[in-house]
């Protein structure tokens, strides 16, 4: 790996954002299988984005399922970065053409009320730091064409982030079993996706845990106020124009965004 190869790959990531046409996988620009040099193409775009004035404001996780790693021959979860301009209202709408080719997901988002700076972080930690809990939709998206993508194409492109809608009813963690939370999407009145919070690597907690810890060891800690969005409870559905979602997560609540057609203002 080069510096001008990150670059290059960064570059064609951001272009495809910009354009809204997807760009060819960029792990031809990357060592095989170089999850390091993923992350390093991740960093320039979010230093760029930081640089231009959009506000950091948390953390997702991806590649939770056992059965997506399996699928991208991982054994582990990834991490993007969450941007103020990426959330979006409870119930609102997405512009047609806003993102390239979306699909939606439930989770739990965990909102935290004091930094995680250990590298060895505990449930205990996280259960501590987190002030409360949303049920949230996260629209994924995929700057790679055709989502063809390996887990070092989902790392360099921002763990496939796009947008996401959190509940708008905090739940304190207290007395709830995020393990054994049973969610619920649908697209219009059909039901899409199902799971519950063991699907998440066994629990949300889990997650959270495993993300607090990488992030210390990388010297950029979960801070208090940051939003986690700790991976799908289920599998993913693709959104069209017209489409509307929404989840129930038990205990949690429910939280609902819709797709405009072309034209409509959202």
């Amino acid at each position: 790996m080069t510096a001008p190869d990150v670059a290059k790959a960064a570059d064609l990531l951001r272009e495809a954002e910009r354009t809204g046409v997807a760009c060819p996988p960029v792990r031809s620009l990357l060592p095989r299988g170089d999850i390091e040099a993923a992350y390093s193409v991740q960093r320039v775009n979010v230093e760029r984005a930081v640089a231009e004035g959009r506000r950091v404001v948390g953390r997702k996780i991806g590649l939770t399922s056992p059965a997506v790693q399996s699928q991208l021959g991982v054994g582990q979860p990834d991490f993007g970065t969450l941007f103020a301009d990426m959330a979006l209202p409870e119930g609102g709408s997405v512009a047609a053409g806003r993102l390239i080719q979306p699909k939606v997901e439930a989770e739990v988002a965990l909102v935290l009320g004091a930094d995680l700076r250990h590298r060895d972080c505990t449930v205990a930690d996280v259960l501590r730091a987190t002030e409360f809990a949303l049920p949230a939709l996260e629209i994924v998206d995929s700057r790679n064409a055709d989502w063809d993508i390996t887990i070092v194409d989902t790392v360099a492109d921002n763990a496939s982030s796009g947008l996401y809608v959190l509940g708008g009813t905090p739940i304190p963690l207290s007395g709830l079993d995020l393990r054994g939370v049973r969610m619920t999407m649908t697209r219009g009145s059909e039901p899409v996706s199902e799971g519950t919070g063991a699907d998440c690597l066994g629990s949300p907690l889990n997650a959270a845990v495993w993300l607090a810890s990488t992030l210390a060891a990388m010297g950029d800690p979960l801070r208090a106020g940051d939003v986690v969005l700790t991976g799908a409870l289920g599998p993913m559905a693709v959104a069209s124009p017209g489409d509307r979602f929404e989840t129930h997560i038990s205990q949690l609540g429910r939280v609902s965004v819709e797709f405009a057609m072309e034209g409509e203002q959202p």
